[in-house]
């Protein structure tokens, strides 16, 4: 093999060997992200479950006070 053309090799195994090093933390940018993404759509879950029981708590509670000054008809039972 002439020198020109392992030369030529050389160039190309080190341009590609430099890509795959770019694309690999590309990847591990990637992976972190989505990780924190991950995190974060798991924690605003917590977040929703907490609030959906404190909206029904307060329901309950408006319900009551509706009822105590007499702001909608209670239903009579025969």
């Amino acid at each position: 093999m002439s020198d020109e053309r392992a030369d030529l090799i050389l160039t190309m195994l080190r341009a590609i060997r430099a890509e795959q090093s770019a694309q690999r933390e590309k990847l591990d940018e990637i992976i972190v992200r989505l990780g924190r993404l991950e995190r974060e759509v798991a924690g605003l879950h917590g977040d929703y479950a907490s609030l959906s029981v404190r909206l029904d708590n307060l329901d309950r509670r408006v319900g009551r006070i509706e009822r105590r000054l007499e702001l909608v008809e209670v239903p009579t039972s025969t």
